[in-house]
């Protein structure tokens, strides 16, 4: 089963979305799905002392400019496994771009988790959290442009963007000649 292309996202995102974690919280290792596979690829360390302030993954059967996979920060109480699926509400986003072009994040909370499922909008938060991980993505990346914070619509948006934007190219994903 490949993560990307075998996990079904959902039926509803205002509802919920599945998402599948490449990156536990608190971890210092980066990894990258590997997509012939839909393994993960450890891909490096992280080099400061900066950790994942979120669980990190990725909302299967969505596409975006850069090739890969809508990003998605995971609230939750615990660190979540690698290559586990949660169900998660996006509570807003971090609209962001690197070298590659745009690079938005997707902040979300585990609606199975009693400490985050009342969550609506990520305006709710404690201000502390959402500094956090704007921080985190300063010092991770080496060219990053770190935009501004949007709410639970605008993010429910870039969700079902990047769906439609997978089921239009899907064929070309999935088949034969598809990227590695």
């Amino acid at each position: 089963m490949r993560a990307w292309h075998d996990v079904p996202w959902g039926q509803d995102v205002r509802e919920y979305f599945r998402a599948v974690m490449k990156i536990r919280e608190g971890s210092k290792e980066k990894r990258e799905l590997h997509k012939a596979t839909g393994l993960l690829l450890a891909d490096r360390l992280l080099y400061s002392a900066v950790h994942y302030p979120a669980n990190y993954g990725v909302i299967p059967q969505s596409y975006c400019a850069d090739g890969d996979p809508l990003d998605v920060l995971v609230l939750s109480q615990v660190p979540l496994a690698p290559l586990s699926i949660a169900r998660c509400r996006a509570i807003g986003a971090i609209r962001m771009s690197d070298e590659d072009g745009e690079d938005d994040k997707i902040i979300a909370v585990h609606i199975d988790d009693p400490q985050y499922a009342h969550y609506r909008d990520v305006s709710e938060l404690p201000p502390h959290t959402m500094d956090e991980v704007k921080r985190f993505f300063v010092d991770h990346k080496e060219e990053v442009n770190v935009g501004r914070i949007v709410g639970h619509a605008e993010a429910e948006q870039l969700v079902e963007n990047a769906l439609g934007i997978y089921e239009e190219k899907k064929a070309e994903l999935t088949g034969p000649d598809r990227p590695t």
